[in-house]
């Protein structure tokens, strides 16, 4: 940094902040740190007292803060991931390209970050997110930064990138609705319509719904008549409690596939079964999906039509941060629920 004529500025980049106040007018920045000086500035800057500037003087051994920021955007930004254009004082945010989930490497997140003068943040890993949603900010913290770490950071780095937007795939859904109640007609089916609703959240359709019984056996056809017809994905709902008669998870397991776990450390949820049938989930859904506003059901669906093949470690990780509040007005996913570190 060293200190010049204004006259003599243009071309020169302002190592901090000029400040306008107009009497009862105006009081805020007339030209940010790490603007760089053009003759149309000169009259601005001297008028407002400015007859000397403190510039960033060149040094090989040092990088600016925008130049560095893209080193930092290079590590970050991967697929399904883009920026405004924009980098101001040594910070560029990313974005959604298309609606996803969000997926990014903690661990390296983590180490990045205890590297002095650059900060990441991000929002939480499997965040559902939109089409144009900001996903994280980067900054470099000084105005200039020593060349060689910012090197160091995109050979250590770069061979992948940390965050990523995991698009949705375009499963055909079969519903397996269950239970003696709404089978014989007694009561109306109102879960049918929660799942499709659901479904519809994603760009997904139903391609389907059957009722069966409290009869394991025909459970059991009426999962694998929806494998044969070509779905990628079965739903059951009701029967999943630890009653004699909820025979759901009996007859899941009768299908033959992997059961990854039958309960989940989530309220509401509790109750949540999961397996696999070759590549195809099979889903066994607990009753509180169907009137609670958020469950078990919006932290792991996300994530299983991104195309991740969940293991029981990845439900048992869910206890931290599985309590849903319940709050009076819903505001997931910008809250704590399923956000564990």
């Amino acid at each position: 940094m060293r200190k010049i004529k204004t006259v003599q500025a243009v071309g020169h980049i302002l190592c901090h902040d000029i400040t306008q106040i107009i009497k009862d007018e105006k009081k805020g920045v007339l030209f940010k740190k790490g603007h760089q000086v053009k003759e149309e500035d000169i009259e601005k800057l001297l008028s407002v007292g400015k007859d000397h500037l403190y510039v960033w003087e060149y040094d090989s051994s040092k990088m600016h803060e925008n130049e560095a920021a893209l080193i930092l955007k290079e590590v970050c930004a991967g697929e399904g991931t883009c920026t405004n254009g924009s980098i101001q004082e040594g910070k560029i945010e990313l974005f959604a390209k298309y609606s996803g989930l969000l997926d990014l490497d903690v661990d390296r997140l983590l180490e990045l970050n205890g590297i002095e003068e650059i900060v990441v943040a991000t929002r939480h890993r499997y965040t559902p997110v939109q089409k144009g949603e900001k996903l994280a900010g980067m900054r470099v913290i000084p105005l200039v930064i020593d060349q060689e770490k910012m090197l160091q950071i995109r050979e250590r780095f770069g061979t992948k990138p940390l965050i990523s937007v995991k698009p949705y795939t375009k499963h055909r859904v079969g519903i397996v609705t269950t239970g003696n109640e709404v089978y014989y007609g007694r009561i109306k089916d109102t879960f049918g319509s929660v799942i499709k609703g659901k479904l519809e959240e994603y760009g997904l359709e139903c391609c389907g719904q059957t009722f069966a019984p409290d009869d394991a056996n025909q459970i059991t056809q009426a999962i694998e008549a929806w494998i044969q017809k070509g779905a990628t994905m079965v739903i059951c709902t009701g029967g999943m409690s630890v009653d004699p008669d909820d025979v759901t998870p009996a007859a899941i397991r009768q299908v033959g596939g992997k059961i990854v776990s039958y309960g989940a450390p989530v309220l509401p949820g509790a109750m949540f079964l999961l397996s696999y049938k070759g590549e195809i989930p099979i889903l066994g859904l607990p009753g509180c999906v169907m009137y609670a506003k958020r469950t078990v059901f919006d932290l792991l669906f996300p994530r299983i039509i991104a195309g991740e093949r969940l293991e029981k470690k990845d439900i048992a990780t869910l206890g931290h941060g599985g309590l849903c509040l319940n709050c009076s007005t819903c505001t997931f996913p910008s809250c704590s629920f399923g956000k564990g570190v």
